[in-house]
């Protein structure tokens, strides 16, 4: 069923899985005074949905016709599944040029899985490469600090790809703030990406695996000792750590290492 009418703004209703979950102030009141002077030049899409009707497509207009106080506006409705619902929301507003980079990476991956998507199904549907749709997916591994630079827009989604280069989460909010610090370029931002990597592996000292001569020695001292024993290299230096519990303790391992004690 298509049927062209208006309907009150009191019988319709947003549509609660809308994948859109924020608009821009500026661009919302542009609207708004756009509808107050014009009024909704393009109807919203809806579905009748109990003794209401759910928006398809056009929550923005809605939410501008509401703010420039109309009473109704021009609407189709169509009957429409509720999986059909999800899929044309979300590619209407994957298709809008003013989404952050971050609404656009959740919508594909809420597309992908909650209808099943595979990525290539994904490129085709909103007419974008499977190599655009992965590196958007990728913006989701970014710290949640990084991600909230993204979507005040101290970075862009080219410097997010750059500092995605950085292995650590840690190294990347690092990036990421000196990025927003120092007003660099994505070209620089890539730059320095690799220094960031090598400056983690610096930091990070490289543990080399203990030798099994090293566990047996400190499993048989533990047997005759009766305590927790290690012995590892530190630095390049051999070690052997003896726990004890008490002042008793360490006489008693001091007497069975060097025989008696000659301090009490």
């Amino acid at each position: 069923m298509r049927n062209d009418s208006t309907l009150p703004l009191s019988k319709i209703k947003p549509n609660k899985g809308q994948p859109r979950k924020t608009f821009k102030e500026e661009d919302l009141a542009e609207l708004t005074d756009s509808i107050r002077q014009n009024g909704v030049l393009q109807p919203l899409l809806v579905r009748k949905k109990g003794m209401d009707y759910e928006i398809v497509a056009g929550e923005r207009r809605y939410q501008a016709a509401k703010a420039a106080g109309l009473d109704e506006v021009p609407v189709i409705i169509k009957d429409i599944s509720d999986d059909e619902v999800f899929k044309l929301a979300l590619i209407e507003n994957l298709q809008r040029a003013d989404l952050t980079p971050l609404e656009e990476a959740r919508g594909y991956k809420q597309l992908i899985k909650e209808r099943g998507l595979t990525q290539e199904e994904l490129a085709k549907a909103v007419s974008k490469s499977r190599s655009a749709i992965t590196n958007t997916l990728r913006l989701l591994d970014l710290p949640k600090e990084v991600q909230a630079y993204v979507e005040d827009g101290s970075i862009s989604a080219g410097h997010a790809r750059a500092i995605l280069a950085v292995p650590s989460e840690d190294g990347r909010v690092r990036l990421a703030q000196k990025v927003v610090a120092e007003r660099l370029s994505v070209r620089q931002t890539e730059a320095l990406a690799p220094l960031f990597t090598q400056l983690e592996t610096t930091e990070r000292p490289h543990r080399a695996p203990t030798p099994q001569s090293f566990k047996r020695a400190a499993q048989q001292m533990r047997t005759a000792l009766n305590t927790n024993v290690r012995v590892k290299n530190v630095r390049g230096k051999n070690k052997i750590e003896i726990e004890f519990a008490s002042e008793e303790q360490l006489g008693e391992i001091v007497d069975l290492l060097a025989g008696p004690r000659t301090w009490s």
